[in-house]
């Protein structure tokens, strides 16, 4: 993990860009982190496609959102978007999606399988990755929260990843079979989000995955409107969530 540049935000939190490997990434800690008094972390996923520099507005709200809780923030450069090589077969098959939806169609397994599953292939093994560097800093404690993002991310590295303690997640894209099969798997606290009038998002499938889930404590939390209408008071009960299961300003 090699950081490559530094400055200070408002309220004095620390934004560190850094490179892994080939993988851009960025750390925002809150001016409380000290190595006598590290603080839990949150894992800040992004939705596929987009890039960081894209995203990095509402990355860096999200962050100082989670500073005001006392935490630190990592976000990571998603296989195949940014700068990164392109995913092989991806573009085809948002191609086939996008057709299938047009047309009023459900998209196909297949379809389905080949858009997200390489993603999540590489995309786990990365964040592994990234968050055995960032909890090897003195400043971070060993408490972890998965935020956002693409949903099948979350649920695989959440299924077999020990160190996530507490999740966010977004139902907002279609998963493939094996996500329904690993969301089984997941036993710790969840807290999911559905848009319920969200036109790209297969609403009974975000249900069913919900359903699937083996967490004892998980909580779905349904607004009406599309993909970009989340209230913004829905931030507010993330952030609750977040508090009481990693401690918190709120916890």
């Amino acid at each position: 993990m090699r950081f490559t540049s530094e400055q200070t935000l408002d309220e004095g939190i620390a934004e560190r860009e850094f490179t892994l490997g080939d993988i851009p990434g960025i750390l925002w800690t809150p001016p409380a982190a000290s190595s006598s008094a590290p603080v839990p972390l949150i894992l800040m996923g992004q939705p596929g496609g987009f890039g960081m520099r894209r995203m990095y507005h509402r990355l860096a709200a999200r962050a100082r959102s989670v500073a005001a809780l006392g935490f630190a923030a990592v976000a990571v450069e998603l296989p195949g978007a940014g700068d990164r090589s392109p995913l092989p077969g991806a573009e085809q098959a948002h191609s086939d999606l996008t057709r299938a939806i047009s047309a009023g169609e459900r998209p196909t397994d297949d379809v389905i399988d080949r858009l997200i599953l390489p993603l999540v292939d590489k995309a786990v093994p990365e964040w592994q990755i990234t968050l055995d560097e960032v909890l090897g800093l003195p400043e971070i404690a060993e408490r972890v929260g998965f935020s956002g993002g693409v949903i099948a991310i979350g649920t695989r590295l959440a299924a077999m990843d020990s160190r996530i303690a507490a999740a966010g997640l977004f139902a907002g894209s279609y998963v493939p079979r094996t996500t329904m099969e690993e969301a089984r798997q997941v036993t710790i606290p969840l807290h999911v989000l559905l848009q319920w009038d969200d036109a790209g998002n297969d609403r009974q499938m975000a249900l069913d995955l919900f359903d699937a889930f083996g967490s004892a404590e998980k909580t779905l939390y349904a607004n009406m409107g599309g993909h970009t209408g989340v209230p913004p008071f829905a931030g507010d009960d993330a952030a609750r969530f977040f508090a009481r299961h990693l401690g918190g300003a709120l916890g």
